[in-house]
C-alpha cells in the first residue's frame, strides 16, 4: 500500500493558501458523504488520541497528525458542547470497519475511530495519522459534527496540494473555495521523535 512520504507532504503544492481567519467568515463547511465505513460497533477506547489505544503495548504506525480546530457559527462565534468525530483507514489504508479490504492487515494498535466536545473557545483537537491513499480515494479523514443527538454536518478533509486530490471524485466536485475549507495544511514538527505535523481546521456550522 503506497503511502505518503514526508517529502511529499514538505513539498506538496501550496494551492490553498487562505487565510484561516478568512474561511471563518460566514462561508460554511461543505458536507460530504459519510461513507461506507462508518464504524458499525464503537470501539471501547474512542477517545481523540487515535494513535495509541488504552493498555496497548505500542502506538499505531504512519506519521503522527495533530488535528486542531474550532467549531464557529456563521458569525465567526464559538459553539461549545459540540461532539466531533473521526475516522480513517490505519496506515496500510485499512478502516475499522468488517466490509474494509484488506482488514487481515490492520493495524490493530490504530484506534480508528475518536471524537471530541467542543470547549468554550470552540476547541477541539486530535492525535491521529496523517491520512493515507488507498485505492479509488484520495488521503482523507471522515469528520461529523453534532450537538443534543441532532447531525450538524458530516463531512471530510484533505491534505492541500496532495496530486492525488486532482483525481478524487469528492474532492473534484466542490468549488475551489470549497475545497479550500476542507484542506488541511501540515506543518511539521522539527522536534519530534517520529515524523509528526501540526494542522488548523475550523469548522463552520448552520445552527
Amino acid at each position: 500500500m503506497p503511502l505518503i512520504t514526508r517529502r511529499a507532504l514538505l513539498w506538496a503544492t501550496p494551492v490553498l493558501m487562505v487565510p484561516r481567519a478568512a474561511l471563518g467568515a460566514g462561508a460554511l463547511t461543505p458536507s460530504a458523504t459519510e461513507g461506507p465505513f462508518y464504524p458499525p460497533e464503537l470501539p471501547a477506547d474512542e477517545d481523540s488520541d487515535l494513535v495509541r489505544i488504552e493498555d496497548a503495548v505500542r502506538e499505531a504506525g504512519g506519521d503522527i497528525l495533530h488535528l486542531n480546530g474550532r467549531v464557529l457559527d456563521p458569525a465567526a462565534r464559538p459553539l461549545a458542547g459540540v461532539r466531533i468525530e473521526i475516522w480513517q483507514c490505519d496506515a496500510h489504508g485499512v478502516y475499522l470497519h468488517p466490509g474494509s479490504r484488506g482488514a487481515e492487515a490492520r493495524d490493530v494498535a490504530f484506534q480508528g475511530f475518536g471524537h471530541a466536545t467542543s470547549d468554550a473557545a470552540g476547541a477541539f483537537s486530535f492525535r491521529t495519522i496523517v491520512p493515507v491513499p488507498y485505492p479509488g480515494r484520495t488521503p482523507h479523514i471522515h469528520l461529523k459534527a453534532m450537538q443534543d443527538g441532532r447531525e450538524l454536518l458530516t463531512t471530510q478533509l484533505y491534505i492541500a496540494g496532495v496530486a492525488q486530490n486532482g483525481s478524487d471524485s469528492l474532492f473534484r466536485r466542490m468549488s475551489a473555495a470549497e475545497q479550500a475549507r476542507v484542506s488541511m495544511m501540515l506543518r511539521p514538527r522539527s522536534d519530534a521523535v517520529r515524523p509528526a505535523f501540526d494542522t488548523d481546521i475550523d469548522l463552520v456550522l448552520a445552527v
